[in-house]
């Protein structure tokens, strides 16, 4: 069998998985508390409990916030934060004693709905998690691309494409920059343009939920974020020509977006027709851990 580990900043999630996909056991909890190494020690934990319910060893993946780098070896570009600058792989194939496989959990996102998803048998897949944060991972053929430097897929730190003057230079980023992707389609960026519009604070959620009741404050700042939408990924179109776009993250469950940005990214692809089609997860949040226990056949 095979076992996902989903690391997250508010719940660590495991599952285990047979060749064929089915779900043998699933477990979601809350991530401890004390750092680094409670954390460590709670995955582990984790392994354990799954194997003993189930009478028999599996190989282990893990979905990380921030990935693996090659030069040091070290955790890096986490949102947890405890975990960067952290020998994360060394010191769980230690604490679990076995090989194991990493990766950033856009990749295991992608690598799930490329696998047995919505984008099953697709040559390329660009998955997109477009959430707190926004990132993605590309799978090629079945396989995660993850690129000399660990940052294939990092979609969100690149600058909003084809920028209005209104959108100079773009709203801080975490990163040091300004105008990320990440500032304007993550659930926080659609919350400030609101605020900006109208002066009230609300969550992505509210601001559909106005939508959708005819506000028209709330209708413009989503039909703003339908067309940055489509110039994002116009520009990873442009340059990867994905088979299959896949949405993951609390946006993604915007449904008018399967249908509104398919309509606009005509404009910005350099293409006389765009194949491309745009899909909602299949398995949606589960995606992460299904693509981390994946990983083994990657």
């Amino acid at each position: 069998m095979h076992i996902g580990i989903d690391l997250g900043g508010t719940k660590i999630e495991g599952i285990a998985i047979s060749d064929d996909g089915e779900e043998l056991l699933r477990k979601r909890v809350p991530t401890p508390a004390g750092g680094y190494q409670a954390t460590l020690q709670f995955i582990t934990e984790l392994v354990a409990e799954i194997e003993s319910s189930l009478g028999r060893k599996g190989s282990v993946g893990i979905g990380t916030p921030g990935a693996i780098s090659p030069l040091s070896g070290l955790l890096k570009n986490s949102n947890s934060v405890c975990m960067n600058g952290k020998p994360v792989f060394e010191d769980l194939s230690k604490l679990l004693e076995r090989d194991i496989r990493i990766t950033n959990d856009a990749n295991c996102f992608a690598l799930s709905e490329a696998t047995d998803g919505a984008a099953a048998g697709a040559e390329v897949v660009f998955g997109v998690i477009v959430g707190t944060g926004t990132g993605a991972g590309v799978v090629v053929n079945g396989h995660v691309l993850t690129g000399p430097n660990a940052i294939a897929g990092e979609w969100g730190h690149n600058p909003l494409p084809w920028p209005q003057a209104a959108e100079l230079p773009g709203p801080e980023c975490y990163c040091g920059k300004h105008g990320c992707i990440e500032t304007f389609l993550s659930g926080p960026g659609l919350s400030r343009d609101y605020l900006e519009q109208s002066g009230v604070a609300l969550d992505a959620r509210e601001i559909v939920r106005l939508a959708t009741e005819g506000d028209e404050q709330a209708e413009s700042c989503l039909t703003q974020y339908e067309d940055r939408m489509a110039r994002a990924l116009a520009h990873v179109i442009n340059i990867l020509d994905p088979t299959v776009i896949v949405l993951g993250g609390g946006m993604s469950n915007i449904e008018r977006l399967y249908v509104n940005v398919p309509k606009l990214w005509g404009r910005y692809v350099f293409s006389d027709a765009v194949d491309t089609r745009l899909v909602v997860p299949k398995f949606g949040d589960s995606s992460g851990v299904r693509g981390a226990a994946w990983l083994w056949l990657n």
